[in-house]
């Protein structure tokens, strides 16, 4: 089983609207609300691949139930912590007329320091019969900064490889503790290491300071697929995964569900590259679908041939 957790789930709310202005009236001319958080999407999207999964986190208040609802609806499996505040709610506005997207997401409800040991007891609980655990997105005020780094110590403990997508100080914390992989995008990546990439020289040491910094692995997503640290010690390799990108209906969650198809593929112990070919395929199948965390699984291996993988040069200087 893998197991997924969304400390700050939400309500996501996708509308399309064409021409879009600050400023102005506009009316939609599609939408769609679906359970969200990334460790969500994430989840929804293992589903979609097949995958076993079962989804955990903090839920609160009408938001929250409708979440419960809509998880029980596309049929995965959930084990939730009930708070007492209300469970947020984000918008994301698509112009399908120039693909750009706008979105406004809550900062989310808080959480008490009971509430927060209640779920730290579950997925301890959850993670007696998890091989994979994916801890992904935001955490929620009152969680404290250095909850996925107690939670990647725990789990390790337990002989249960995390994978972690989040930002801030969430993420350097959690990368700290040591992860088997974090996964942040370009901008992330750049925060987390402090300097920003200005060209695929940077980009590769900044690979090598995630690693650095106590992630056993990392791959810094970008459009046209990623590139990764894989191996450890002398057998440390630098690979460039690329994909040539769809034109995308929407790229909300594009970045979850590459997640989910890298952890799809590790689930089933394939080779590092062919879960990073997997996980560019997802993410490219992804933009085809309007809403996060939805996937095509006959798509994306049809896709997967057109992905391609070699290695990178390790930088002279590191």
């Amino acid at each position: 089983m893998i197991l997924t957790v969304t400390l700050n789930a939400a309500i996501d709310r996708t509308v399309a609207v064409p021409n879009f202005r600050l400023g102005r009236r506009h009316r939609a001319v599609e939408s769609r609300t679906v359970a969200g958080g990334k460790g969500i999407n994430v989840a929804r999207a293992l589903a979609l691949l097949g995958r076993p999964v079962i989804a955990t986190g903090f839920v609160g208040g009408a938001s929250g139930t409708q979440v419960l609802e809509q998880l029980h609806e596309e049929s995965m499996l959930t084990d939730f912590i009930e708070i007492a505040s209300e469970t947020r709610v984000n918008l994301a506005v698509i112009d399908p007329t120039s693909g750009e997207q706008t979105e406004i997401n809550e900062r989310g409800p808080a959480v008490s320091a009971e509430e927060t040991k209640r779920l730290f007891d579950r997925i301890g609980y959850l993670a007696g019969g998890a091989k994979l655990c994916v801890l992904a997105g935001s955490l929620p005020p009152g969680a404290g900064d250095d909850l996925y780094a107690r939670l990647i110590d725990d789990l390790r403990r337990r002989g249960v490889p995390c994978v972690l997508d989040a930002e801030g100080e969430a993420m350097l914390a959690g990368t700290r503790a040591g992860p088997a992989m974090v996964t942040p995008n370009e901008t992330e990546a750049e925060e987390l290491v402090g300097q920003e990439f200005a060209d695929g020289n940077d980009l590769a040491s900044g690979l090598l300071e995630v690693v650095r910094l106590g992630a056993e692995q990392a791959a810094i997503t970008r459009p046209e697929g990623c590139v990764a640290a894989v191996g450890e010690g002398a057998e440390r390799r630098l690979l460039e995964v690329h994909t040539e990108p769809l034109e995308p209906v929407s790229t909300v969650g594009s970045g979850d569900a590459f997640v989910a198809g890298y952890v799809a593929a590790r689930y089933e112990g394939r080779s590092e590259e062919e879960c990073l070919a997997y996980g560019v395929a997802c993410g490219a199948e992804s933009t085809q679908h309007f809403g996060a965390g939805f996937v095509d699984r006959n798509q994306v291996e049809r896709l997967l041939g057109g992905v391609s993988v070699h290695d990178l040069e390790v930088p002279a200087e590191v």
